[in-house]
């Protein structure tokens, strides 16, 4: 198995994460065994970031003991990957205002002690305004003003030469326009907000309509 990011593993077509939790799977992931260590296979169909990594990512600021502050945080597929590449010394802020889906949430923090999950609105900052500076910025909310809140929550928690990751939709941002215009338009949108955009990497692969857009405070 090849190491392609700290804490990212491929073999072949597939991407893994070595289990944090081992012996428990969350969200009906396929486990491999190598050399007595467990990889939770990442699904790219469920995962915008890893859709992202397995068309060719360059930058991936996820690393063991980066901060994380993630928005649209949902039932926690993705995170609970992110969980495994910070390890115990990383912690991921993880906001969702969904009631059903932050159940779901909830059962996962349970196993795992470097998500801290926080029921509220990603339009309302203020109210989890008690968290720290961080590392990464992560956006998966599917709003049509989904960056403007992004760059509201890194305006306010994302440290200097911090990372912005959004996963843009196009369908919420304008469902008139072709998925290519509205990713170029959003990432117009950070640089007039004083952010570097790194690379925009289309996931349409994967996710119809998406692309995952990195940029840098």
């Amino acid at each position: 198995m090849k190491t392609i990011f700290p804490g990212i593993y491929r073999e072949g077509k597939y991407i893994f994460t070595k289990s944090a939790v081992p012996g428990k799977i969350f969200y009906g992931e396929k486990i491999i065994k190598e050399k007595n260590i467990e990889y939770r296979l990442w699904d790219p169909t469920r995962s915008k970031l890893g859709a992202a990594i397995l068309k060719d990512l360059k930058n991936n600021p996820f690393k063991k003991n980066s901060s994380v502050l993630y928005l649209g945080a949902s039932t926690g597929t993705t995170i609970s990957h992110v969980s495994d590449i910070v390890g115990s010394g990383g912690i991921i802020y993880a906001v969702e205002f969904a009631e059903r889906v932050f159940r779901n949430l909830l059962e996962l923090c349970g196993n795992r002690d470097n998500i801290a999950p926080i029921k509220s609105d990603a339009r309302k900052p203020e109210e989890y305004y008690w968290i720290e500076n961080v590392d990464i910025v992560f956006a998966d909310i599917s709003q049509p003003d989904e960056t403007e809140i992004s760059i509201r929550n890194a305006d306010e928690f994302l440290k200097k030469g911090g990372f912005l990751i959004i996963s843009v939709k196009s369908r919420s941002i304008d469902v008139t326009k072709n998925p290519k215009s509205v990713f170029k338009e959003e990432a117009e949108k950070l640089r007039n907000s004083g952010f570097s955009v790194l690379e925009t990497i289309d996931i349409q692969q994967y996710e119809k309509g998406h692309c995952v857009v990195v940029a840098r405070k």
